[in-house]
């Protein structure tokens, strides 16, 4: 029963006895970490992955490991995607479009974090450009190949708790920059957006959430310094203790994939569609005061359905673009 899954889950076991042959899924952000494990996963219950990188000689030596674990006639083939880059993702939208494949399941799991300021080639500050409207250009374009009973899975984070998004100054032109605050914003907009693509697409029978996958040591990481990461773990496990509780785990990254498959082939659509799901179930939403590092729980603001709305008109202006 999917009851049963939770932080410790692995992919294995959250698809165990599930048969994926001929279903087709895009998975965005196939060269390291966590798109890896998720692909390898769905390829050896036998799906077809359409894996998207940016850099396809390193994702085709990562993706070793799921061609080698394809089975039941999975497999992955290779798209390139510039999320950085709204050519690139156009482009990357256009092929898919002419190939004319539909999809079952749309997972996008490709992001960046904590990056020191600066500019995506159309002008967007990093993380939103890079995390939201890269993404959005590329779901919204290729929604009409999403089959009726689809599913999109938006990976966000607890670091939605940080901030909302700022739909006046996304690029940070007013206001003093800092990346964990840029960080929030584009993992709330990544709720944001599965809330109203939800709601715009459940007709058809798609279905739309969002997902914290866990605190996993992944590339993801990498402008966080590792002095950083040990002191805030320090900070965390001394208010651990003194809540009598034991020291912070880091998540592997078969358990940090498995809530993406869990809540794009497990989970039953009415139940995680327009929602925010962790440990391999939906969350809770926190209303008011503090939420720790470790606890569960999502901000109201990321699952307001009006302020969805408001980001998704913002962001096609933002990009020039209706959808």
């Amino acid at each position: 029963m999917a009851d049963s899954f939770g932080a410790t889950s692995t992919t294995d076991e959250v698809l165990a006895g599930v048969d994926l042959s001929g279903k087709r899924v895009l998975v965005t952000g196939v060269s390291a970490g966590l798109g890896v494990e998720t692909a390898r996963a769905l390829a050896a219950h036998g799906a077809t992955v359409v894996g998207a990188a940016r850099d396809l000689a390193k994702a085709g030596a990562a993706t070793a490991p799921v061609r080698a674990a394809a089975a039941n006639g999975g497999g992955i083939e290779l798209v390139e995607l510039d999320l950085a880059s709204l050519a690139s993702v156009r482009a990357c939208a256009d092929g898919l479009l002419e190939a004319g494949k539909p999809f079952d399941l749309v997972i996008a799991n490709a992001g960046v974090m904590a990056t020191p300021f600066g500019h995506t080639a159309d002008g967007f500050e990093t993380q939103i450009g890079t995390n939201h409207i890269g993404h959005f250009v590329l779901v919204n374009r290729i929604a009409p190949l999403i089959a009726p009973g689809g599913r999109l899975v938006n990976l966000a984070s607890s670091g939605h708790r940080y901030s909302d998004v700022d739909l006046d100054d996304p690029n940070f032109e007013h206001t003093p920059y800092d990346p964990g605050v840029a960080y929030g914003r584009s993992k709330t907009a990544n709720i944001l957006f599965a809330v109203e693509f939800d709601r715009r697409h459940r007709d058809r029978g798609i279905r739309a959430t969002a997902v914290h996958p866990g605190g996993i040591r992944t590339e993801l990481g990498r402008h966080v310094g590792e002095d950083t990461l040990n002191a805030m773990v320090a900070a965390i496990n001394a208010d651990l203790a003194k809540l009598g509780q034991p020291p912070y785990q880091w998540k592997t990254i078969p358990q940090g994939a498995a809530t993406s498959v869990w809540a794009g082939a497990v989970a039953d659509g009415d139940e995680v569609g327009g929602r925010y799901c962790e440990n391999c179930h939906v969350t809770t939403l926190v209303t008011d005061g503090i939420i720790t590092p470790v606890s569960e729980g999502v901000r109201p603001y990321a699952l307001d359905p009006e302020h969805a709305k408001a980001l998704w008109a913002k962001t096609e202006e933002w990009v020039g673009e209706t959808f």
